[in-house]
Parts: C-alpha cells; structure tokens; sequence
C-alpha cells in the first residue's frame, strides 16, 4: 500500500503532481473530491496564493520611459554638439539636431511601450470563466477566482483555466501545440505516470493553463494558478529575458564613443598649435568647436532610422509586418535560423502520406487500392463535413477521410449504402475503434488502430486474390520503419459476419480480423519551406529545428526539407536535460534538430550560440516560443496561426506564416545594413575632409579656410538630403551569395576606414590646393573657392560610392533617382550661395568668375574619379583583399 503523503497545515509545497495517485492528489490539496472546497476554504486560499492571473511586471511610467531615451551615448554627443552649434549662431543645425533627437526618442519610446505588452497578451489567453465543483455544487465562476484544490469541470471548447492534475477523463483530447510544439491533440488519461522527468507532452494526466480540451470531457483539481503555473512560468520567463540589442545598435553606440574620443582630441589639439601660433584665444575657440561639429555625423540616427523605416514599409508588401525598426537590419547578420516545427515548417494539417498492403509500400493514394482498404478509410470514421462543406473532427480522422475521398471514396456516400450500425469507441487500452455496417445482405466490421494492437487480433491479411496467411513479424518491421520516418502509423482490418452480431464487444467482433493495410500520417512540410531553406543555405544561415514533438518526426521533417542528413542526431529535452554547459556549448553549432525541448531550454540554446558569437533568429507561432523570441537577436512570429503572446513577444511578424517570407527579409535586411555603411562612408569621408583642411592648412602657412558657418552649412546640405538618398540605393549584385557579416565586425571593416582616412586627405588636398592657388595669385575669393570645391567634391563622391565594387557607369546615374536629384538640388544651393546677393553676407561669400568656377569644378571632380579607380582595383582583388578575407573566416 502506497504511503499516504504528509498533509502540511499551511500553503501546500509542490509535488511532482504527475507522480500521484488521484487520492494523494486530493488528500494532499486537502479537498473532498465528492464536495469541492467550501466558500471559506475558498476565500482563505485565495487570500493565500492570489487570483488565478498573470501578473506584469512593474513597468516604467510614460515619462520616465522617454526620458530614458536620451541615456544613450550617441545621443548625449548630439545634444552637446547641438547645445554648441547654436551658441556659436548655428541655429538651423541646432534645431536640426533637436528634431533628430527628439524623432529618435519617440520610435524608442514607442519600441519599448510595444514591447511591454507581451506580458499583457499572456493574460489575455487566460480563460474567463471555469465550471467548478464547490460545496457539492457545480458553479460558473470567473477563472481568476479559481484556487489550488478547485475541481474544475472540462468539456470540448473549454480553454483549461489553471493547472490540472486531471481525476476523471472520457475520450478527454487536449490541444497542447501552443504549449509543447505536439501537432495532434494529446489524449489524456488518469494512469500514472512513473518518470520523474517527463517533459509536459508526456504528462497525459495533467492539464496546462491556456491549452484547449479539443474532445471529450473529464474533471481535474487545480494544483497551480497564476504565475505558479507553466503558463505563469513562460510569463515570468518573459518579465526576466532581457532584449538583445541589435548589431546596428551595438556597431552605433561603439562608433558614437570611439568618434567622441578623436573629437575631443582634435579639438585640443587644433586649439593648443593655434595658440603656439598666436592665433587670438577666442578665434581657435571657435574654429575648435567649429571642427568638434563637424566630426559629429547628426544625421546618423536620422539615416539608421529612415533606412530601417523604408525596409519596414517594403517587407509590409512581402508579407512581413516589422515590429521593431532595427529587426530588419538585424536579419541580415542572422547565423542561425531556430524554427519551430509545427505550423512553422509544416502545415500544421495531418495528411496521409504512405500505405502498406499486399507486401508493398506505396506513397501517398491511388484510386487501384483495394477497393475493401479505401472503404475501410472512409467508412471506420468519425469527420464529418459541415453545412459549408469543411471537415469537423479528429486530425487524423479527417487525414483518412479526406485520402479516401481524394479517390472517389467520400464518406458521406458510402455511409448510404453501408450505414453503420453500431460501434466500439476508441480508448486508451485498446487503441482500438471498430464500426459495424451492412452491406446488401452481409455485415461487416471495420477496425483501426495501433498495430501492435490490432495485430494480434488478426488472423489473416488480404491479398489480390483473397485472403493470406498473416505475417505479423514483417508488417510490424514495415510499421516501425515507417513510425522512423516520422510517420503516425495506423493499422485497417475487417471482418465480415453472415448475420448482425448477438453481441457487440471487442472479444467477439475484434477477432478474427483479416488485416488491410498500414496508412502512415505527417503534419506534412510547407511546399515552399525546402526552397526557403536551401535560398537560407545559400546565404550562409544554418537553420534548425526546436520543437516538443516526437524525434523521429522533428528528424524526417529535417531530412526532408534538406535542414539535416539522413542519419543526423536528434537532441531530446531530457538528454538536453542532462548536459552541463560546458558539454553542450561544444557541440551546440552542430545540432540540427531538437526534440521534446521545454520552453526554458529553447531560450538554454538561443543563449548557447549567442555564446558562442552566432547571430540567432527564432520563429514560432505559440505560447512556448515567446521566451526565446525575446531572447534571441530576432524573433520572428507567426501572423496568422500565431497566438497573441508569441506575436507581441516577436520583432517581426509573418503575415503568410510563410518561411520563405523570412528569406526576402534577409535580402532586405543586407540592402539596409550595405545602404547605412555607404552612408557612414560617406559623411565621415566628408568630416574627415573638413578636419584636414582645417588641422593642416596653418602647417601651410595659410589662413583658416572655413568659418564656421561654412562648415554648418556643408554639413547640413551634403549629410542631409544626398545621405538620405542613399538609403533607397538598390540592393548589390549577389547580396545573397554572401555569408552573413561577422557579428563582431567592426562597422569600418573591409577597407572602410582607410578610404575614409585616404579619400577624406585627397579631397582635403584638392580643397587647400584651390585655397592656396587663390591665395598666393592675389584672388580675393579664396575662402569661397575653398568653400565650393570642398561641397562638389562631396557630392563626386557620393555618386562613387554607392556600390562598393561596381562603377557608377556600370550601375546608371537614373537607378537611384532620389539620390541624383539630392545632388542636383545640392548644387544649385551651393550656386545660390556664392550667387544670390541676398545670401552673400548671410554665408561670407563672394561670386565667382567663369575660371575660378571651372577651376573649382574640376578640382572637385578628381574625387569621384580617384574614388571609381579605387573600386577598380577593389574588383581587380588588388586593394582591401586580406581584410574582407578575415571578415569571411569571422
């Protein structure tokens, strides 16, 4: 006799609840299974353990929340810059700085308001109402009210309330995908269960907040409400993981530190050498700061956020709601794509995919099958069609009917000519369902079933011509393989009777069978997940499965999508389970497929290969996945079968659910990143030219070249509209025969800072070389002749730089006609400077003649073209090979 487990006098502790007998269960919760609990009962337990909800966090207030937004390092440089700029009478860059601020704060402030609600979707799933049993009375109370030791009533439909371990089922079937990732509805049962470890989907006496009975009913007692249940558990998992910041976040905020330092730099030492030349105190001051603002790229943010803005408005039209701006970049330094299996890369339908009989296995179905299999198909079946034609019933059921009608077999017909008579219901001891129908004069008696089950209880199979001898050994080897392959395997068999049976029991009409075949089923894969698959290969991103259902499902979907080889190890939850970190971190970039994992050790393998420098995508459509696709670099919801929990939980949402959607994103994603390099190129290119003319003109025994409203007006018209052109510039040629770029790579990787550094001292010297001409030939418009060749010569280079290899020539000047039209409009207000009267004294500048504007004019155009022979040699392997060799191998 099993020992009676000590009753505590307070809050009851947790025991494997799964372990216990139903009286244990009971006694322990201390609750009459006849009664319920009484009113008082009620009050003091739920005095004690809380309402049955989920609780959110504490969150910051609105205010505190958008203040926050300026804590960031960049942003405090621009503040600064901003704050100097306008007390030095730059107002306009001023303000513009303010606006950039301010914008970025708002889509921060908003991103992380949006990202709160996922706890809040959680509670939503929550369902509203229970029927319980309270002092002998069965109730309807709203689920919050329920309290351990409740018995709580389920029937088909019902969204279980809390925590269940179940008493008393009939038929009872839980839909527990949302929760374990298992396609098919799990049929519960009160047996025990021996193993201490068994993930939830094996737990078939239990029942999970926030899962849905599909079929039948049954009666559990409440063992864990609120945040103690496994749905409470997810939620809290939620509250705790900590968003990670995207590669474009971590490359700005170490550009924004690492600039903040050479800024400063550059500013003490032009200031000290100034007055070494006894330069006035006030004058260096200036010119100083004057540097310090041209060093800051302002429109930075403004660039990251319109480019991430655009590629969220163009993947909305592939399908692909974005919900956090910096996902798309971050796509494209995705590694590793962690995909769950149901509904994700499957169609989340059962289909029959294979049948065995007369010694042969055959895939998919045929209208030459036998006659006696296909009616045994439609006929030993409980789906049925609705008034708008669509199919009710168990998954699987309705993968049978739906074979045989695909053949000329539709149910609904044959019934008419062979009505059933009578029925044994399936159950678990079982595993059996036989129905009884007449035929003209004869009655037959079709069954289906496990075929260890239903084996024995044949004696007989049939064959072309007629019935033979049967041969369990070889069908049950057939059935193993195809249970291998990740098939749901079923066994057919019949039996005719000259008369109607005098007594209807499985010891008489499950006799005597003559076996008809084997029908295999599978949650069958997306027609377009292979190709996305293989397009994510191609690309250099590794995709994996992480799913709780079965292993050799989870292994023959892989196999079939070409995600892993014939043969791969599958990795279960509990050997997982098992593993130290140190074990698992050395073998985690080789798993391929994942099986029977709990929620918490998706988020265990997200972090292990964040470990180990990987970039991490993960896509999922339930309850489960919300954790991990917090926690990884990019999660990627389901938007139509997806719960609200998981698309909350998500930075992107797909609206086909479709996995080859996330392909186009990965495109897109490379485009935006490529486009925001080219950006950065470009202005610090052009901030380093403004640093060169100032530092080394008094080397040269010339005066300041620039004042600062020079300097401001450049940085407004050239970073402004030319550098916000770039982010519509098409993607490059073989964008996706590329790996992804190396997470840890620095952004001024493959040869950027050189150009920057070379390029920004070529166009400083065609600048000084204008100055200096001008000055020792005795012209008076030197300053603004400096001033223009610096400008055009800007906008050389941000015709050549928008490939990274490919000529301008080669590319067209009309494929990016913002672009030529910022460059257009640049030089025209370049022209109204130097020429509008009204504007002269505004900008200290002087007309220039014919000569001295072709004079500039050419300087500025050796620029674009020193910058299309550098791209030349790039193509030619000659310049920045060892470089982007290095960035490959990271």
């Amino acid at each position: 006799m099993t020992k009676r487990p000590k009753i505590h006098k307070n809050r009851p502790s947790t025991p494997p609840w799964h372990l216990l007998e139903p009286w244990q269960t009971t006694a322990w919760l201390k609750v009459d299974p006849e009664k319920g609990l009484s009113r008082e009962e009620v009050e003091e337990r739920l005095t004690s353990h809380g309402p049955n909800a989920i609780q959110e966090q504490r969150r910051r207030g609105p205010i505190r929340m958008f203040f926050g937004q300026f804590a960031d390092f960049m942003i405090i440089v621009l503040i600064i810059a901003g704050i100097v700029s306008g007390l030095i009478g730059g107002f306009t860059d001023t303000i513009a700085i303010v606006v950039i601020v301010v914008l970025n704060a708002v889509i921060g402030f908003i991103q992380e308001y949006r990202a709160e609600k996922a706890v809040a979707a959680l509670k939503r799933l929550s369902s509203p109402t229970a029927q319980v049993l309270r002092e002998g009375k069965i109730q309807s109370i709203a689920a919050q009210e329920l309290v351990p030791g409740d018995l709580v009533m389920l029937e088909a439909g019902n969204i279980v309330p809390a925590d269940l371990k179940l008493l008393d089922v009939a038929r009872l079937k839980v839909e527990e995908a949302a929760l374990t990732g298992e396609s098919l509805p799990v049929e519960k049962s009160g047996a025990l269960i021996r193993e201490l470890e068994s993930p939830l989907g094996d737990r078939h006496n239990m029942a999970y907040k926030g899962t849905i009975a599909t079929y039948g009913r049954g009666v559990g007692v409440v063992i864990a409400t609120g945040m103690d249940t496994e749905l409470g558990k997810i939620a809290e998992l939620l509250r705790q993981e900590k968003e990670a910041k995207t590669p474009l976040q971590q490359r700005l905020a170490r550009f924004g530190q690492r600039l903040a330092l050479l800024v400063l730099a550059i500013c003490a030492i032009i200031f000290v050498v100034g007055l070494l030349r006894g330069v006035p105190p006030v004058l260096m001051f200036m010119t100083a700061i004057s540097l310090a603002v041209a060093a800051i790229p302002e429109a930075l943010p403004a660039v990251a956020t319109v480019s991430l803005a655009l590629g969220a408005r163009r993947m909305v039209r592939k399908n692909a709601l974005i919900r956090r701006l910096p996902a798309v970049e971050t796509l494209g330094s995705v590694t590793f794509i962690c995909s769950d299996k149901t509904g994700t890369l499957t169609q989340n339908r059962m289909h029959a995919e294979a049948f065995y009989f007369e010694g042969t296995l055959k895939k998919g179905i045929a209208p030459d099958f036998p006659p006696r299999l296909l009616r045994a198909l439609a006929l030993n079946n409980d789906a049925r069609r609705d008034q708008n034609g669509r199919l009710l019933g168990d998954p699987t059921e309705i993968a049978l009917y739906e074979a045989a009608g695909s053949v000329g077999y539709e149910g609904s017909e044959l019934v008419k000519e062979a009505p059933r008579l009578d029925e044994i219901p399936f159950d678990s001891e079982r595993k059996l369902m036989t129905t009884l129908h007449q035929e003209s004069s004869e009655f037959i008696a079709y069954a289906k079933g496990a075929p260890e089950n239903l084996l024995p209880r044949c004696t007989s199979l049939w064959a072309g011509d007629g019935q033979q001898p049967l041969q369990s050994e070889k069908i049950l080897a057939v059935a193993d393989q195809m249970a291998a392959d990740g098939l749901r395997v079923l066994a057919l068999a019949y039996r005719q009777f000259p008369e109607h049976p005098q007594t209807l029991g499985a010891d008489t009409i499950e006799a005597d069978l003559c076996f008809l075949g084997l029908a295999g089923l599978m949650d069958p894969p997306r027609p377009e997940a292979k190709e996305a698959v293989e397009l994510c290969k191609s690309a250099g991103i590794k995709p994996i499965i992480i799913t709780g259902d079965h292993p050799a499902t989870a292994r023959a979907i892989a196999m079939r999508l070409g995600i892993a080889e014939a043969g791969c190890r599958v990795l279960t939850g509990p050997e997982l389970a098992r593993m130290s970190l140190e074990e698992f971190e050395k073998q985690v970039e080789d798993v391929r497929v994942y099986a029977r994992v709990a929620p918490e050790q998706k988020i265990n393998i997200v972090k292990a290969l964040q470990d180990k420098g990987e970039f991490v995508a993960m896509t999922g459509d339930g309850v489960n996945d919300a954790p991990a696709l917090r926690t990884a670099n990019i999660g990627i919801a389901m938007g139509k079968i997806g719960t609200d929990v998981a698309r909350e939980a998500s930075h992107m949402v797909l609206l086909d659910d479709n996995f080859a959607t996330i392909v186009a994103a990965v495109r897109e994603g490379r485009r935006i990143f490529d486009n925001i390099r080219k950006f950065i190129k470009y202005t610090m290119t052009s901030n380093s030219a403004e640093i060169w003319t100032l530092f080394l003109a008094p080397f040269l025994g010339l005066p300041i070249p620039l004042l600062p409203i020079h300097i401001l007006w450049i940085n407004l018209v050239t970073d402004g509209l030319p550098g916000l052109a770039l982010a519509v510039e098409p993607e490059e040629r073989g964008v996706m025969q590329r790996p992804p770029r190396p997470p840890q790579e620095s952004i001024f990787a493959q040869g950027m800072w050189q150009h920057i550094l070379w390029i920004g001292l070529l166009m400083g010297g065609v600048s000084l070389f204008s100055q200096g001409w001008a000055y020792f030939t005795g012209s008076a418009h030197w300053q603004s002749m400096v001033f223009t060749v610096l400008t055009l010569s800007q906008m050389g280079h941000v015709l050549a730089i928008r490939s990274e290899q490919e000529s301008l020539f080669t590319q067209g000047l009309f494929s990016n006609k913002p672009l030529l039209g910022a460059v257009l409009l640049t030089f025209g207000l370049q022209m109204a400077v130097l020429y509008v009267p009204v504007l002269q004294p505004i900008f200290k500048t002087d007309a220039l003649n014919r000569d001295e504007l072709l004079f500039c004019l050419g300087l500025s155009s050796i620029v674009f073209f020193v910058v299309e022979i550098e791209k030349w040699m790039r193509r030619r392997g000659w310049i920045y090979r060892d470089e982007q060799q290095d960035s490959r191998k990271g």
